[in-house]
């Protein structure tokens, strides 16, 4: 197994340290051969490397820099004035080629705007997505992007989102052949926007593909496609629902449990079944937005993620740069537009 070298932003997310340093060090305790490179303010890098007792760590490389984004900072102008930032400096770590990934919890669009910008899409890409996978009913996973990196787009752009999202699952989840659907409003071909028919012909007729057609938003967790294709507007609001309902359910168990004791007693025999079923469905074990269509890997964690979470996170940039899924999403996209011509 060659050696996997990753850049962190320590400091992006809600928790920053608090939740990137245990990560951290998890992952190296898992991987003898992933090398991190900590990017960050070093002195709280050090005091919670202190506090885990892995200060002198020899995988876990620190590397100071003087700014932070803010979660609040507008995209462009963290582009102008954090470039001596922590996630500038993991983007440049992968830019030079010293670091195969970065990963960071912190602020969504700037960090789109940096990588964009720092690293440049493959070529013949139109414009780079965000995806991450969701559980299923059948225990697999599918991907669904664009999750929001761009809110409206046309049919060649989503097209080419279908074709990365192929790779990644095909890739990361060993998905032989995976079946690509289009999110829309209705499974029947008269249905949805322009965009939307004129990519679902595009990939009707691409035999690199296998398209199954459209799929509902009630589809997703369904097992019918393994790769779901949208607009980062509509990607967002799902994405955005799904977190929020999975939520709504766990707090209303909790309430209902205190209610009387009579519940209290059926949902403590209910509950193993229950824990068994949401950590299935926590959202920190899928945890980790890849945004795919640049020269390089970068893994996007929750702002709020925890300790649990941004691990997940750092799982996910390993396998990416085991399989080196950019340079398969360059070949896979030469290959399909070459025999479109």
């Amino acid at each position: 197994m060659r050696d996997i070298r990753i850049a962190l932003d320590m400091m992006g997310g809600d928790y920053g340290p608090r939740a990137t340093i245990p990560a951290a060090i998890r992952a190296v305790e898992k991987y003898p051969y992933l090398h991190l490179y900590l990017c960050g303010h070093s002195q709280s890098i050090h005091t919670f490397l202190n506090k885990h007792n892995a200060l002198n760590h020899p995988r876990l490389t620190v590397v100071h820099t003087e700014q932070v984004v803010n979660q609040d900072e507008r995209p462009d102008i963290a582009l102008r004035r954090k470039n001596r930032s922590s996630m500038r400096k993991a983007l440049d770590l992968v830019e030079q080629d010293q670091a195969d990934a970065c990963v960071s919890a912190g602020n969504t669009g700037a960090l789109l705007a940096m990588a964009r910008y720092v690293l440049k899409t493959l070529p013949l890409i139109k414009r780079p997505a965000l995806i991450s996978s969701l559980p299923t009913y059948e225990n697999e996973k599918v991907y669904l992007l664009d999750l929001g990196a761009n809110i409206h787009q046309c049919p060649e752009t989503l097209f080419q989102f279908a074709v990365m999202g192929s790779v990644m699952a095909n890739e990361v989840e060993g998905i032989e052949n995976p079946r690509v659907a289009l999110l829309n409003v209705g499974e029947e071909e008269i249905k949805g926007s322009d965009h939307l028919k004129q990519a679902a012909e595009m990939l009707s007729k691409c035999k690199h593909i296998n398209y199954v057609g459209f799929a509902e938003g009630n589809d997703i967790f369904s097992g019918k496609a393994d790769v779901i294709v949208c607009d980062g507007f509509v990607g967002n609001v799902a994405l955005k629902t799904i977190e929020g309902v999975a939520k709504l359910i766990i707090s209303k168990l909790r309430a209902l449990s205190e209610k009387s004791l009579f519940t209290k007693i059926m949902i403590g025999i209910l509950m193993p079944g229950i824990r068994k079923l949401f950590s299935k469905m926590n959202p920190d074990h899928y945890n980790g937005a890849s945004l795919v269509g640049l020269r390089g890997i970068v893994v996007k964690s929750h702002g709020n993620a925890s300790a649990k979470a941004f691990y997940s996170a750092i799982k996910e940039a390993v396998k990416e740069a085991q399989r080196q899924v950019p340079h398969k999403i360059k070949d896979r996209v030469e290959q399909v537009l070459k025999d479109e011509e």
